[in-house]
Order: structure tokens, then sequence, then C-alpha cells
């Protein structure tokens, strides 16, 4: 749904009224003294918080609005404790996941400016023990930096098997790879040429020059109680759904330059203020003019931030309505987050919500910080977006009619305007929406554990819709012209199963046998190459498995990029 800016405003007006029937919570916390320059923005901004939070089921959330002047707004919403109905607390500390690699970044960035660091010298320079594989150029700081290392992301410097090394499967700088253990890498970097581990100088080089004195460059249980409460989902083997159930997320130890912070938002604002003066801090730079301009430069494309997106060091680079943005996100085990800052107009915002529900508050940055700019420039807003809910889905219709199995099983879907049912049982079970195009969620038990993953004729966007597959089950309607019968190794069914680690990070993965080839969870390719199998939800993606230790016909033990999973006895 969209309304314009005036039908916000309206809207607005009314916030008072209809947070007295809701459990929706608006709480001020800061400001500037004599008030915001922003003020006249904040009604529209809490409306469509409201919104965006009853669409898409979260709990509670903290939001800080800032320029290059200073904070501008700190501001709370909904529940920070739901079984006891309390509201966030301005003060309460939240995971801020990904959004840490930044911090990092700078840090090293100020190492470089102390002629300690060479950004493309190569890191087995400095971390002569880093265990690697590589056919082509050495992987420099720059490539670990912009997730361009061409490694897997094992998620851990240090693999279980002492004898396992990492492995580039292409040459650094190719390609954009999201990489966690790239930064856990960098954190031990920096730890070596500060000489202080990195929750230290995080710290001193980063959180004390900018009055970041609430902030905690290491998430403990010892802090635990500083931290608002926080949920995740309460089934965590199969996929999320924003709508679906939440249970209280476990205490963590978290230190390693990959998500590590937790902060305030009062002091998010802080960070903002530090990014649109860029670099500039309260006391002096906190990086030189060289350094900032390096790590604000877009040099590697990263869609995965955005179709115009690239990353520079530690931030994502991007564009909107033709400015120069900083993005990036963060997830954790109960948190979600994003920050955007407009550098050209000096103006940003931080928000977190306590859930991790696989989606984040990008929304409500990119909107925050577009009625800022408006507000600063006196130009209208145009068409807002809300999100939808859950269940809209808007061409509904074609993805309705009945799909057969090569056994005769049978799968009926109908559609009304926005919505689509699965009909099971005597019921119809309406099908909620995920990030993926073509690939729709059941809040019913008999299919929870998978996607419904529908498929078309052809490489265009808007072909028809021919076929459609649940796990290992594969059903095509009456327009499918392609092969149905399929050959594969008869190794391949050892394969077949669920695999877990109980180590929350890491979790479950099903491995199912569909149309000739293995997929991971359902939804992701895996494309044989020797002994491994590699993922292809990215084209050149680095990340593999390979299954191990067969009993009785069944892989016991999976290896994901070097983490180890093993077979349990459930479906």
């Amino acid at each position: 749904m969209s309304f314009n800016r005036r039908q916000l405003l309206r809207a607005g007006a009314t916030l008072a009224a209809a947070t007295a029937a809701t459990s929706f919570t608006v709480a001020e916390s800061a400001g500037p003294p004599g008030g915001s320059a922003y003020a006249a923005i904040f009604p529209t901004l809490d409306e469509f918080v409201r919104q965006y939070m009853r669409e898409m089921h979260a709990p509670g959330m903290t939001l800080v609005l800032a320029d290059r002047a200073g904070v501008q707004r700190v501001v709370t919403y909904g529940l920070g404790d739901v079984s006891r109905s309390r509201p966030v607390q301005a003060d309460a500390l939240f995971q801020i996941g990904s959004i840490s690699k930044s911090f990092l970044a700078l840090c090293l960035l100020q190492l470089r400016d102390e002629g300690k660091l060479d950004l493309h010298r190569p890191i087995s320079d400095y971390l002569p023990w880093f265990r690697v594989d590589s056919a082509f150029a050495p992987i420099t700081v720059h490539h670990l930096l912009t997730h361009g290392s061409g490694l897997a992301d094992s998620m851990y410097v240090f693999l279980a098997d002492p004898q396992d090394r990492h492995h580039a499967v292409y040459a650094p700088g190719e390609h954009f790879h999201y990489n966690n253990m790239a930064f856990e890498l960098l954190g031990l970097l920096a730890w070596t040429l500060d000489g202080r581990e990195l929750p230290q100088l995080l710290r001193s080089r980063i959180l004390e020059p900018l009055h970041m004195r609430r902030t905690e460059p290491a998430i403990t249980l010892q802090m635990r109680e500083r931290l608002v409460n926080s949920y995740s989902a309460f089934r965590n083997d199969r996929p999320v759904r924003r709508s679906g159930r939440l249970s209280e997320g476990p205490g963590i130890i978290a230190t390693n330059g990959a998500g590590c912070i937790a902060s305030s938002a009062a002091d998010m604002g802080a960070y903002i203020r530090m990014l649109a003066a860029r670099g500039a801090g309260p006391n002096g730079r906190c990086v030189s003019q060289e350094s900032f301009a390096l790590f604000a430069t877009p040099h590697l494309g990263a869609s995965e931030f955005g179709p115009t997106a690239s990353y520079g060091y530690g931030i994502a680079v991007d564009h909107l309505d033709g400015h120069v943005v900083l993005r990036h996100t963060g997830g954790m085990l109960s948190f979600m987050s994003a920050i955007l800052v407009d550098l050209d107009e000096g103006v940003g915002a931080f928000a977190s919500i306590n859930a991790m529900q696989d989606y984040r508050p990008t929304a409500i940055v990119q909107f925050a910080a577009e009625l800022m700019r408006a507000r600063r420039t006196a130009k209208s807003l145009g068409a807002v977006r809300i999100p939808a809910s859950a269940t809209h889905i808007a061409d509904s219709a074609a993805y309705a009619g009945t799909y057969r199995s090569e056994t005769g099983e049978q799968l009926t879907l109908s559609a009304e305007p926005g919505k689509l049912f699965l009909h099971h049982g005597g019921v119809r079970i309406a099908l909620e929406t995920t990030s993926k195009p073509d690939r729709f969620l059941a809040g019913h038990p008999d299919f929870d554990h998978f996607a419904f993953v529908f498929g078309r004729r052809n490489d265009e966007p808007k072909s028809a819709i021919t076929e459609l597959a649940w796990g290992s089950k594969w059903f095509i309607a009456p327009g499918y012209a392609g092969p149905t019968r399929f050959s594969v190794p008869a190794a391949w069914d050892n394969f077949i199963g669920h695999y877990r680690n109980e180590d929350p990070w890491v979790g479950s993965v099903r491995v199912v046998l569909r149309k000739g080839q293995l997929w991971l969870d359902g939804v992701i390719a895996l494309a044989p190459q020797g002994e491994r199998f590699y993922l292809r939800d990215e084209e050149h993606s680095p990340e593999w498995l390979s299954f191990n230790d067969i009993v009785n016909g069944h892989c016991m033990r999976l290896k994901f990029s070097g983490r180890d999973l093993w077979r349990v006895a459930t479906p």
C-alpha cells in the first residue's frame, strides 16, 4: 500500500488515539536543547513506524535521528519485555550486529594513518599463521575489508580440524561474497598491530573519542541486564515467518570483529554524526580525510545491499535520490538493525528491533533520512510505500491452480485479490511472502519445514508458472514442457537428511533430492565439484558442503564450509 506525505501527516495526527488501544507505544527520550529542527516530521515518521511494526510483527524498536550538528531525536516504540508488557527503555542496549564491521574498518584505517598497515599488502605478511590455499594472487587486507577475498564464510578463522585450510575459489577482488570470517580475521589483525585485543582497542579508538559512553565493545553475559529483552524464532530448525511464534532469545558472548557491539540509540546518534561529518568527531578527526574517503569509496559491487550498491570498507556505499549514502544492516540471534547516513545532506538514522524475524528495518532508516532531507530542503516527499502484510501477494492469481506430481499427489492453490491459499485437509492456508520472488511459506505444521518454490516457463520474471516444489516434492502444472525423468548417482541417496549443530549460529540444514539435483533446505541448488557440492544461490558462491561418515546408508556428518553438522533422526 502507498501513502502520500499529506495522508501520512493526517494519519500521524491520530497516532495518540490509535496507540491507546494497542500495545504500540511511542516514548521520546532525547533531543537537542530547545527542540529539534525536525520536529515537524515526527508524527509522519511515527505513523510510518506504527504501520511498519504492525505488518512486520515487531515487538519493539529503538530509533535515533542525527545530523552533523548532533543527535536530533531518540525515540522508542513498542515492547521491550513482551511477557510483562513493558515498553522499550531509551537507555537499553541493542546488539547492532554487522554494523560493528564499520567500527573495525575505521580502527584499521587509523592504523593505516599511523603507518602500521598497508591495505594492499597480503594478509599472510601480517598473520603468517592463517591457513589458506589459493591458486590466485595473494589475498590482501583490502580484499577482506570489501568481502572480495574469494573465501567461503566458514564463520570461524580457526577450523575444527587443524589440518583444514581456508580455500579461495576465485581471484580476490573478482566478486563480492559477504564473509563474517574475514572480519573475525581483521579483528585479529587489529589486535596484532595495535597490541590491544579488539574490545579494548574499539573502546579506546572509537567509543571514547566519540563519547559513546554507554556502548559496550563486547557482548557478554555480564552486561546482559543492560540489554533489552529480545526474541527469536520459537522453532529454529525451519524457515522463519515474520508472523511466527517468538521466544526469548539466548544470552550470548560475542567478541570478534564480525559483530560484537551493543549500543544505545543515543550513542549510535553520535556515531552517525561522525559519519555525516565525514570522519570528524567532537574532539578532532576519527580518521584522516584520505582514509575516510577510502572508507566511503564504492570498491566492489554488492547487489546484496541493493541493485545500485557497492561495498566500501566495512560499510555499503549506495545512492538514494542522487545522494551518496552509507548503509549497513546487522542481524544477531535476536536482534535486527539498520543504519543509513546521507553524506551529501549530512543526515542519518539508526534503528534496531529486539527480535530476529529474517528482515532488517532498512525501510525505517531510509524513510527517516528522506524525511530529514525533505525538511531541510523544503521539498515534498512524494508517495511512501508501507510494507504490505505477510500474506499480501500482489499477483496471487498467477500462482493459482492444481499441480500434480509423478506419483499422483496433487496440490491445489486458489487466489483472491492479494491473497494465495493452499487447500489442505479441508482448510485454506494463507501463504506468506518471503524476501525472494516466487517463494512463499505456510504457517501449518504439515508444511512449515520448507518454502514453496514456484518455477516459471523461462527466465522472464513474468512468464507463466509451470511448476511447484516443496522440499523433495515436485509438482507440475499443465503448461510444463520440460523433462520429467532424471538420473542421479546412487550415492546421493545417502546424503538426504536433517543435519544440526547446537551452536545457535549454525543450527539446522536439510538436504533433499529433487529433479535430479541435491538442494539445501529445498531452495539452494547444490553443484557437484569433486568431493564437494557448491551452493548456487550466487553464481560464484565459494560456500560448499561435503558428506562424511556413511552409516547404514546415511551420512552422519556434514561439513558446511568447514563447520560440522551431524545427522539427527528427525524429519
